[in-house]
């Protein structure tokens, strides 16, 4: 079971949420309620937390500010922002401090299950990393990744930062040269740095879309494309459909 906060300044939001959404079937367990993301710091720096739900706008400290402390910080938390606006400069903002979930206010009992489904898939993942057992990465291939210190640094770099990552950035996070780092991915997961961020980019639009509130060229700059008609491009050669098919279709 683990362990969330919901953070929300409104108690009829936080109450709702708390009590109408069955919670431990979905693998999770509400360990504390807070009103502010200042309350909310305190509390993550000396309690073991899995993941928090955030509305955005909060007094003292947001959402996106909390966010941006917890990325800063390196702290093992998962983030699912909550706004009652469809923001996209937030939206932007919250992926860059590694947020990967987002939810519109009054969040829907089917999206909230989504989100949770999702959540508790990576959570697993990363379970997975710390006990040492095998992981599956997200490769085309599907091949399972053994467990490596280096390359599992560099997998979350990947996961989190996938709009800007570079084997550069990569390899100057882990010490290591470009080149080694290109030899010892490719060697431990049987693919390629780039291939890996693109298909983790490609996946990350396909969420985007599925929720029906952006724009291709939001999405695209979202992800990491300046030119949203080589986005569409990547993403038609990876889906063999475009942005807005796919969407359509989702």
């Amino acid at each position: 079971m683990y362990k969330l906060a919901v953070i929300d300044d409104e108690a009829d939001t936080r109450s709702t949420l708390c009590s109408c959404f069955p919670w431990e079937q979905a693998g999770f367990h509400i360990e504390t309620q807070l009103d502010n993301g200042e309350k909310a710091l305190k509390y993550l720096l000396h309690h073991p937390i899995h993941a928090i739900l955030c509305d955005i706008k909060m007094p003292r400290m947001s959402g996106i500010e909390l966010a941006k402390e917890i990325h800063q910080r390196k702290l093992p938390v998962q983030v699912v922002l909550l706004s009652g606006l469809r923001d996209f400069e937030l939206a932007r903002q919250a992926i860059g401090y590694g947020v990967r979930h987002y939810l519109v206010k009054p969040a829907k009992y089917n999206d909230l299950h989504t989100v949770l489904s999702e959540l508790k898939q990576e959570l697993d993942e990363a379970s997975h990393i710390t006990t040492g057992e095998p992981l599956t990465t997200d490769s085309n291939d599907g091949a399972t990744v053994p467990d490596h210190p280096v390359i599992q640094r560099i997998l979350a770099y990947a996961e989190t930062d996938f709009a800007t990552a570079t084997l550069e950035d990569a390899a100057l996070m882990v010490h290591m040269n470009p080149s080694y780092v290109s030899s010892l991915f490719r060697k431990v997961t049987g693919g390629n740095f780039s291939e890996h961020v693109h298909a983790t980019r490609m996946k990350k639009a396909a969420e985007l879309l599925r929720e029906g509130r952006w724009k291709a060229a939001e999405v695209s700059e979202m992800v990491g494309y300046a030119n949203a008609k080589n986005f569409i491009r990547a993403f038609k050669q990876y889906y063999g459909k475009t942005p807005g098919q796919y969407k359509h279709e989702h």
